[in-house]
C-alpha cells in the first residue's frame, strides 16, 4: 500500500454517472449476495443508484488488487469493501472521505465498542462505516457423534484431545479441517486466544510486541496446534471451507473451528441449531471475542450529487433496519450494540450475548486470519509460516516462532 501511494497523485472518482455510487466490493455467492441485494432496492428507494462492481475470489484479494489498479489509472470507485488495516492506509494517505458528521448524528461513539470505532478510523475521523461484526472463534459440533461415543463437548484445550481421542477411536473425524493455509491460521488463531488470552493476544498481533510474540505462551500456542493434525483426516489437504463444514453435517466429523460464516451451510441443509447441531466457543475462549468487521470506505469527489448518494449509503448502513436484514442473510449479527435479537437464531443470540460482555470486559480482539489486526502482506506470510509447521514435523518450533515473529513485525515496515 506505501508502494502504491509513493506512485500515485490523489484522483478523484471518474464514475460515468453523476447521483449513482458504483460499489466494488468481493460478496458474490449465498447470503452474501442476498444482503447485497436488501441494500441495493433500500438505495434505489431513496432514489441512488446503485452501480455494482463485484470481484469475486481469495476472500477478497482480488478485490483490493483490482481497486489499487483503478487507483493508480486516476479511475476510483465512488465506494469499496475495505478491512482491517488497509482503512487506516487509504485514509492517512488522503483517498478516503471523512465520514465524522454522519458518524456524530447517528451516535457512532455509543453505538460502537471502542475496540471497533479504532478501526474505522484514520487520524482520529471516521473514514468507513461497519456492517456486521462475525465472530471467529466458534466451535461446530454434530450432537449425534457426541451422544453415540458418550462425551461432551469440550470448553478447554486440555479437554478437547481428551474428548477427540475418544471420538477417533469411536470411528469418527474428531476435527474437520480443510487443509488450506488461511483454514490452518483460522484454528491457529483460536488457539491463540485460549493461551494468550485477549490483552497478549491484542499485544502480539496489533501491537507487534517482539517479546509476546517469542514468548513461552506463543510456543504453547504452536505445540497445542500441532498436536491438533492428528485428530484431522487424511482427505484434508485443499479441501475448501463449505465442504469441511459438511463432514459435520453428515455425522462423518464432530467439530470444525470456523467462523460465524459456517452457520450458513447447516441452514442450507435444513438443520436447526441446538437441535442439529451445537455452536459454542472455541475450547479456551468462552469470554472472549475474535471479530472479522466487515466495512466500506468511499472515495473523496469534487460532485456534489454523487458525495449525496455516498452519504445516504453511509447513512443506511448503519440503522437498525438495515443491520436486522443484512445480518440475518449474512450469518453474523449487527454491530451496533442497541440491538434486540430476539428474532434472531440462538447461535446469533449466543454470539451478540459475547460480543456485548466482551465489549464491556476489553476482551474483544481483531482477528489476525480474517484481515483485522496485520496487513495482508504480513498476513500471508503468516499463513505460509503457519502452514509449515503444521504440516512438516521436520520444522522446528525455534525457527517457526522465529518467522512467525518476523512475519508479524513486518507489517511495521
Amino acid at each position: 500500500m506505501k508502494c502504491l501511494a509513493a506512485s500515485l497523485v490523489l484522483a478523484t472518482s471518474l464514475s460515468s454517472h453523476a447521483g449513482d455510487v458504483e460499489v466494488l466490493h468481493w460478496w458474490t455467492s449465498g447470503g452474501e449476495a442476498r444482503s447485497v441485494d436488501s441494500l441495493k432496492q433500500m438505495m434505489n428507494e431513496k432514489g441512488h443508484e446503485w452501480r455494482d462492481f463485484a470481484v469475486p475470489g481469495r476472500a477478497g484479494e482480488s478485490a483490493i488488487n483490482t481497486l489499487r489498479i483503478r487507483a493508480l489509472s486516476g479511475n476510483l470507485p465512488d465506494a469499496a469493501q475495505i478491512k482491517g488495516p488497509d482503512i487506516k492506509d487509504w485514509g492517512n494517505f488522503g483517498f478516503l472521505t471523512n465520514l465524522d458528521r454522519i458518524a456524530q448524528e447517528q451516535g457512532w461513539d455509543s453505538l460502537l465498542p471502542k475496540r471497533i470505532s479504532d478501526i474505522l478510523k484514520a487520524n482520529g475521523h471516521y473514514v468507513a462505516v461497519p456492517f456486521n461484526i462475525h465472530r471467529v472463534n466458534w466451535l461446530w459440533a454434530n450432537p449425534d457423534i457426541f451422544k453415540d461415543v458418550g462425551v461432551a463437548v469440550p470448553t478447554t484445550l486440555d479437554e478437547f484431545f481428551i474428548v477427540a481421542e475418544k471420538i477417533k477411536k469411536a470411528g469418527y473425524i474428531p476435527l474437520a479441517l480443510g487443509e488450506e493455509p488461511w483454514q490452518e491460521a483460522t484454528l491457529f488463531d483460536s488457539i491463540a486466544l485460549a493461551t494468550l488470552g485477549a490483552a497478549d493476544y491484542r499485544r502480539a498481533f496489533v501491537k507487534q510486541d517482539s517479546d509476546t510474540l517469542s514468548s513461552d505462551k506463543m510456543r504453547e500456542a504452536l505445540v497445542t496446534f500441532r498436536k491438533m493434525k492428528a485428530f484431522t483426516d487424511d482427505d484434508a489437504p485443499g479441501r475448501n471451507w463449505s465442504d469441511t463444514t459438511s463432514l459435520v453435517i453428515e455425522g462423518k466429523a464432530a467439530m470444525q473451528v470456523m467462523g460465524d460464516w459456517a452457520k450458513g451451510e447447516f441452514a442450507a441443509k435444513g438443520k436447526i441449531p441446538g437441535r442439529d447441531f451445537i455452536c459454542v466457543p472455541a475450547p479456551g475462549t468462552q469470554h472472549q471475542f475474535a471479530f472479522n468487521i466487515d466495512s466500506f470506505v468511499f472515495f473523496k469527489s469534487s460532485d456534489k450529487r454523487k458525495v449525496d448518494s455516498q452519504e445516504a449509503l453511509a447513512t443506511l448502513i448503519m440503522t437498525p433496519n438495515f443491520q436486522r436484514i443484512f445480518n440475518k442473510d449474512k450469518g453474523s449479527i449487527p454491530v451496533r450494540l442497541d440491538m434486540n435479537l430476539s428474532d434472531f437464531d440462538s447461535c446469533a443470540q449466543n454470539s451478540f450475548n459475547a460480543f456485548t460482555r466482551a465489549a464491556a470486559s476489553d476482551k474483544l480482539v481483531p482477528s489476525f486470519s480474517h484481515d483485522m489486526a496485520v496487513g495482508r502482506a504480513s498476513q500471508r506470510a503468516m499463513f505460509d509460516v503457519l502452514s509449515q509447521f503444521f504440516n512438516n514435523n521436520d520444522q522446528s518450533i525455534d525457527e517457526t516462532l522465529r518467522q512467525l515473529r518476523a512475519a508479524v513485525m513486518a507489517a511495521n515496515l
